[in-house]
């Protein structure tokens, strides 16, 4: 169930290897879950090798579980975010689905099956839902178009992107393993969770379901993605780099090396603030 990554991370973390619920079938209640969502955070590797952390966007319906084992995706929607690599049958793929209404949110990762004008079609390997753990809730308006962002390439963090780190509350992160395959998680936390430290981002590691599928990942391939979303702005920061784990007692840290680093405008419908935060970011902001 977890490849030697994951029970390293485990085995780090003072983990025995928990009973996961992850299954080669995607549960009734996940696929109508798909169904009806209009953003769609999904991951592949590039020829070079970096994951690239994306959002797809579309009405509700555009992702569609055909049945238990394949998950069909609007191709249409690649045209709602810039740099994926040209999708091939056989590529590693992560899928996640985030409803921050309700903040319920479930995983699927797999093999791309098909690629046509039409769709996108993965082939299930897991497919797991995740607790609402650091999920704030918020109400994002459906995306109006499918035209591609506006994209600026940075040299560094700038001090726009150096303020919309230090105010992020959420980001998402693509990662993976040589042969076990793509992932994207969520991440969230209180304004402040993603640090800087001498040009590096360094992100608190909270307590989660202990399947430790990020951090496995990173323990056989540091290179990773970060999506960065400026909900208020309706834009975003991507970064490409490379992860190093601080395994510490009390407290675990990525801290996340850029090596390239793309601004995103119009990616996504502005929505505001949070309109609420989870009691497990009010219970970090107690502990300081």
């Amino acid at each position: 169930m977890f490849h030697p990554g994951e029970l390293k991370a485990q085995q780090k973390a003072g983990f025995t290897p928990p009973a996961a619920a992850i299954y080669t079938a995607m549960p009734q209640q996940h696929r109508l879950f798909y169904a009806g969502l209009s953003q769609f955070y999904f991951s592949v590797a590039g020829a070079d090798g970096y994951p690239v952390a994306g959002i797809l966007q579309g009405a509700p319906g555009f992702v569609q579980a055909l049945d238990e084992t394949h998950l069909r995706i609007v191709s249409g929607a690649l045209n709602t975010f810039p740099g994926f690599p040209e999708l091939r049958p056989g590529m590693a793929a992560g899928g996640l689905g985030l409803d921050f209404s309700n903040r319920r949110r479930n995983r699927v990762n797999g093999v791309i099956e098909s690629v046509t004008p039409d769709f996108i079609t993965l082939a299930v390997r897991e497919s797991f839902g995740n607790c609402p753990q650091y999920i704030q809730r918020r109400n994002l308006p459906e995306s109006e178009s499918q035209r591609l962002p506006e994209s600026e390439l940075l040299v560094s963090l700038d001090a726009d992107a150096r303020y919309l780190v230090a105010a992020a509350d959420t980001f998402f992160i693509a990662s993976r393993a040589p042969e076990a395959g793509a992932d994207i998680s969520h991440r969230g936390g209180p304004p402040g969770f993603i640090g800087l430290q001498q040009g590096k981002l360094k992100i608190a590691d909270y307590a989660g379901n202990r399947y430790m599928n990020t951090l496995g990942n990173l323990l056989l391939e540091p290179r990773c993605a970060l999506l960065i979303p400026d909900f208020h702005q309706g834009a975003a920061l991507h970064i490409q780099g490379r992860a190093e784990i601080i395994w510490q007692q009390a407290e675990r840290y990525l801290l996340v090396t850029p090596e390239r680093i793309t601004r995103l405008r119009q990616l996504l419908p502005a929505a505001g603030l949070a309109v609420e935060y989870a009691a497990s970011t009010l219970a970090i902001n107690k502990k300081g």
